[in-house]
């Protein structure tokens, strides 16, 4: 039997004493049926009423239960879609708050709330032996000799996004049993790499438990990448090694521990703006059955359909009190029990809509939380800064303490070095942190996010080596994908054994990362291009579980990691290219200042920075005495530059042409095309 309980906290918590409180929030409900079930999740053994509802919180303790408890939920009240109400007590649902998942979605039409092709009738058939239910999860031991977190200063702050299952998938040196999984990405191996390379904080794609698509799930695919979660508590079990005396959050816990021992910081991209429920014919997986009208945004003009504003089918309401709880709740598990330490917020102005029009609010209560929360505030937040929904981007509109990803970065570097298309002030402009977008309210520079690839596009391989994307295996005829990508083949779409058009490709790649890991701001590296990785073409690899998206160690660059090694010892040594403050517009003598010059030597103009045709300038980091100036020469033309260089010794440290570093430069020293050297010198003055 079933006592009252508390309705807090929600979710199954085991209590010190034995037994377990479940409490589950559904105001519009009529009643809800605790379902347990064998440790298998198949049988249903036992159905219990929750006997209290305090303030639209169902709950009720169970005495005799312990962890490894398999249960869901049956939810009663009415069935009128048109009124915004679905709820099926046919449809065993998942408790939000689970810590850990029993089962994998399938696509099953049992999962459907309404009745096959009648959207409007409610579908009678029990799906208890299917549905995806909670296992009350025990707390996770602490560890005595748990290392401390690591405290990234901003400025030296390297991000680099990866995916948990391809990044090890084909490693050599990951036992054959981890690969694809947390344990596996914590190998020793694998934590090398990035540290040599000088990473400083691991993005991971979304490991929180996900549904995939019907569609997908009949073509063969699954939603790969991870954006559609169904559990915001539970790590994704198909990352789970499966390894005895482990659980997918045991594991994950020891995957952040690993990281920090490195002087590494963990950042999880989460999705909190729609649910795997997706639209109106989705399936009732949760969230839907428990309280439809509470969770979503439905259509005020028809409250049987949902706003959209994510192109997923559905918008989760962080106006409603009890939905923000939920993710709050959700994103303090993940930095107090798994050991996260900041968050990419995936389509991020979802979650900062209000009704009626949907319109974006940088006070709304989801960012208002966020602020004031003594853990989450200290944490690293990221914006995506753009949806679908009504003015939707929004780059460059959240407020401070945030970092977003700035898209207009990637577009003007890819347009300056591979079309010169941009001009030499729209370069400028993003090199030194796009201070239009980001320079209020006491933002630093490092609140952008540049990066020229991303999971969402090609990757720098790829983007030097097709005009057009490739994305026949998705199996959308090549209609999904970004179509305006900016990328060159260099003469031959995909794979060649052309030494011309490898050579230039291996240069274009050179420069693009040279330009993204020396501009000012936060940079973001996308697992992989450090290797020359390929996705064939692929500029939408969501749904390719396969060696399209696995990383290929094997036939690595390793030219092509040591240069990125040798770019990022490069940043961290040269402090003004990675500044934490805006270089000031008119210096005052004796202050540090960054000059913009023509090659000429000469100060840039008002006309220079619209010439068109002009796409070289040298970037002067002018500091007072004794401290060491940096120079960087920028040449995005086909035909060699000469530069006449400020007064001085100049000693050359990096070239992305591979002319010779630490060599004494000339006074007029001459750049091939597509090229950038950084260059030493002493103070004005001195030596």
């Amino acid at each position: 039997m079933l006592s009252p309980g508390s309705p807090y906290p929600l979710g199954a918590t085991p209590a010190p004493e034995g037994g377990i409180n479940f409490a589950l929030v559904a105001p519009h409900a009529e009643a809800i049926e605790l379902c347990l079930f064998d440790p298998s999740g198949q049988f249903e053994q036992q159905r219990l009423r929750l006997p209290a509802c305090t303030d639209g919180c169902w709950h009720g303790r169970l005495p005799s239960a312990r962890p490894g408890l398999v249960y869901g939920y049956r939810v009663h009240g009415p069935w009128a879609p048109h009124e915004g109400w679905r709820f099926n007590a046919a449809k065993l649902l998942l408790d939000p708050y689970a810590r850990e998942i029993v089962g994998e979605y399938g696509g099953e039409d049992l999962f459907l709330g309404h009745v096959v092709g009648q959207p409007e009738a409610r579908d009678l058939r029990d799906n208890a032996a299917i549905a995806l239910k909670a296992r009350v999860a025990a707390p996770l031991p602490l560890s005595p000799e748990q290392p401390a977190r690591p405290r990234i200063s901003p400025s030296e702050r390297v991000l680099y996004e990866l995916h948990v299952g391809g990044h090890t998938q084909l490693h050599p040196a990951v036992p054959s049993e981890l690969r694809g999984t947390f344990a596996g990405l914590a190998e020793a191996p694998v934590l090398d790499h990035l540290q040599r390379l000088g990473i400083t904080s691991l993005n991971l794609m979304p490991v929180q438990h996900r549904a995939d698509e019907e569609r997908l799930l009949k073509q063969g695919l699954r939603n790969y990448w991870g954006y559609s979660p169904i559990g915001w508590f539970a790590p994704e079990a198909r990352y789970w090694s499966g390894r005895p005396g482990t659980t997918p959050a045991s594991e994950f816990r020891l995957l952040a521990d690993a990281v920090h021992a490195r002087g590494m910081e963990l950042v999880v991209d989460v999705v909190f703006n729609h649910s795997a429920e997706t639209d109106e014919l989705g399936p009732t997986l949760s969230l839907r059955g428990m309280d439809n009208t509470l969770y979503y945004h439905l259509r005020q003009d028809d409250p049987a359909l949902y706003e959209n504003w994510t192109g997923c089918g559905n918008c989760l309401k962080l106006t409603e009190p009890r939905v923000l709880q939920l993710v709050m709740d959700s994103l303090r598990y993940w930095v107090l029990e798994l050991g996260v330490d900041g968050f990419r917020f995936d389509l991020a102005p979802v979650l900062a809509r209000r009704r009626p029009a949907g319109e974006f609010d940088a006070k709304a209560p989801f960012l208002a939380a966020m602020a004031q929360d003594p853990v989450l505030s200290r944490c690293l937040l990221i914006a995506e800064p753009w949806d679908i929904g009504p003015g939707g981007y929004r780059m460059g509109e959240f407020p401070p303490g945030w970092l977003e990803w700035n898209d207009c970065f990637r577009d003007t570097q890819r347009a300056f070095w591979l079309h010169r298309s941009a001009t030499l002030g729209e370069f400028a402009h993003r090199f030194a942190g796009s201070s239009e977008d980001f320079r209020h309210d006491g933002r630093a520079p490092t609140a952008s996010v540049n990066f020229i690839t991303a999971h969402d596009g090609f990757t720098l391989r790829d983007l030097v080596s097709y005009n057009e994307r490739h994305n026949m295996a998705n199996g959308e005829h090549n209609r999904d994908g970004h179509h305006h990508n900016l990328s060159r083949n260099c003469g031959v779409e995909g794979d060649t054994d052309n030494p011309a058009v490898l050579a230039e490709r291996a240069r274009l790649s050179r420069v693009l990362l040279a330009a993204l890991l020396l501009s000012q701001g936060t940079p973001m590296l996308l697992a992989g291009d450090e290797l020359g990785h390929s996705q064939r073409g692929n500029n939408n690899a969501y749904c390719q579980d396969n060696d399209i998206t696995w990383l290929a160690w094997p036939q690595a660059d390793t030219g092509l990691a040591d240069y990125v090694t040798r770019l990022l010892a490069l940043r961290r040594e040269a402090a003004p290219l990675r500044s934490q403050r805006w270089w000031p517009v008119h210096p005052a003598p004796g202050e540090a200042a960054l000059c913009w010059l023509r090659p000429d030597g000469q100060a840039m103009a008002g006309a220079d920075w619209e010439a068109s045709g002009q796409h070289a300038m040298a970037i002067l980091f002018d500091m007072p005495a004794p401290q060491t100036r940096w120079l960087l020469l920028i040449n995005a033309q086909e035909q060699p530059q000469r530069f006449v260089l400020p007064p001085g010794h100049w000693q050359l440290r990096l070239a992305t042409d591979g002319a010779q570093d630490a060599a004494a430069l000339p006074p007029q020293p001459i750049l091939p095309p597509v090229s950038l050297w950084v260059a030493q010198g002493t103070a004005a003055g001195v030596g």
